[in-house]
């Protein structure tokens, strides 16, 4: 983007410790300062002249299914979507049936509402959020689990990634897609030249985005068209100044939006946000820029590009494979800094879920759950499984390899996304709640206690009071 862990189910991640994670980030660090020019590919390629289809050995079960017909819905798009449908090529192969992929806009609650409105659903949906799972329950329209691809969750993935699939104690998701969220990407040669290290706290990014000002190129890329990078910012910034258990209670809505700890949180975001100089086009720009830009314009440009550092997931490297930046010698990344005592570990994922019951449809979720599925993916670059029975060797590069390793080091202890665990409303809707709000912050930063009051006001109708 995940000791021992409880966790609610539907909407919340709550953890006992945060041993495991600090060490997982302690050891990405040190490896990822580590990686060289050893990465012959870049991020979006595997680097095998068919394109990655080589099928890859069988450890997973599979029932006949000629003749049978499936629909899967999902959000993604590009390069995203073409390597996903590898995927799924394999799974007709190995099964005889076959799979037409839909895309789907977001929120994809919406999309998927109307579909079955219309008497047309597909029979599998890859929901983005917990919260949107819960939701797909609450109305009817998600299906259990059978006990085939129970088994194959049990056998390959931690507590922490089968529990946030549940509701209800009842297992409805299959979270094929991981992502670690707490990353900043950076053009090796604009740190070079200015003489800046990667930092490990947030003042020391503070200063190092100065350097990086002082010569002669905006220290920061942002790409606040799209609300959820914004919603990303302040969840790592928020996990490590105020810590995991104040985390659990916003994600519930225990704590108000109103809470001196968001203050604080928006305070220490407008260090970054409110300085017009460190923000590439300023506040209007960001606004304008969506995310894939806001990566690819980080690394064009050759001396000058338009920033130098980028924030988000590892799934930034599908990007950055559009550019001629190399992983891992042009293009470097380190953790996300401690603002607090300790570094954050936010994750995200995306989580298979059955609309039709079927046996192909069950069997389809079978397969998602197997490594067999989630190596044809990661060899490809650009994603990032939460599947520990993976071979981490199959990614493309020594840096995502770092990254996947990581992740599964961390076990359950892990802080999922807290917007993608609120209502789809206020943590999941383009030109709504938290996403419009901090939009609006991008803009204003000077404006926290009017942003706060905006925020308690849309999550207390989306929660429900």
């Amino acid at each position: 983007m995940r000791t021992s862990s409880t966790i609610r189910t539907g909407s919340t991640v709550k953890r006992t410790t945060r041993v495991a994670a600090t060490l997982a980030v302690a050891a990405l660090a040190l490896s990822l300062t580590a990686c060289g020019g050893d990465d012959d590919n870049g991020g979006g390629d595997s680097g095998d002249k068919d394109g990655g289809t080589k099928a890859p050995a069988s450890s997973v079960t599979l029932p006949k299914l000629d003749g049978e017909s499936l629909e899967v819905a999902a959000v993604w798009t590009g390069t995203e979507q073409k390597n996903f449908k590898q995927v799924l090529t394999e799974f007709e192969k190995r099964t005889g049936a076959k799979v037409t992929f839909v895309p789907a806009q977001d929120p994809i609650i919406n999309f998927l509402g109307s579909k079955i409105a219309g008497g047309a659903p597909p029979d599998v949906a890859m929901l983005p959020q917990p919260g949107a799972i819960k939701q797909a329950v609450d109305k009817g329209w998600a299906k259990p689990l059978g006990a085939e691809a129970t088994k194959e969750l049990g056998e390959n993935y931690s507590p922490g990634w089968q529990d946030i699939g549940k509701v209800g104690g009842k297992q409805y998701g299959v979270y094929y897609k991981a992502a670690n969220k707490s990353l900043i990407w950076y053009n090796a040669q604009v740190f070079e030249n200015a003489g800046a290290a990667e930092p490990k706290t947030w003042d020391e990014l503070l200063n190092t985005a100065q350097m990086v000002y002082d010569s002669g190129v905006t220290p920061f890329s942002v790409g606040g068209a799209d609300g959820w990078t914004l919603t990303d910012w302040f969840e790592n910034v928020y996990l490590s100044q105020a810590g995991p258990e104040k985390y659990d209670q916003l994600a519930r809505h225990e704590i108000k939006w109103t809470d001196p700890s968001v203050k604080e949180a928006l305070t220490t975001l407008a260090e970054i946000w409110g300085k017009k100089d460190f923000v590439a086009g300023g506040a209007s720009g960001a606004l304008q820029t969506e995310f894939p830009a806001s990566v690819t314009q980080t690394f064009t440009g050759g001396d000058q590009p338009k920033a130098g550092m980028v924030y988000e997931g590892d799934f930034a490297q599908v990007n950055i494979g559009e550019t001629k930046a190399e992983i891992g010698t042009d293009a470097k990344v380190f953790p996300f800094p401690a603002v607090g005592d300790t570094a954050p570990v936010v994750s995200g994922g995306d989580a298979a879920v059955i609309l039709k019951d079927s046996k192909a449809a069950q069997a389809l979720a079978t397969w998602l759950a197997s490594p067999d599925a989630a190596a044809i993916q990661a060899k490809l670059g650009g994603f990032l499984s939460p599947n520990k029975s993976i071979d981490s060797s199959v990614y493309p590069n020594e840096v995502q390899k770092k990254i996947a390793d990581a992740l599964i080091a961390a076990g359950d202890d892990f802080r999922f996304d807290m917007s993608d665990q609120a209502p789809q409303a206020f943590g999941g809707t383009p030109g709504k709640g938290e996403w419009k709000t901090l939009q609006d912050f991008l803009k204003n930063p000077k404006d926290v206690a009017g942003a706060q009051a905006k925020l308690e006001a849309d999550a207390a109708a989306a929660y429900g009071g």
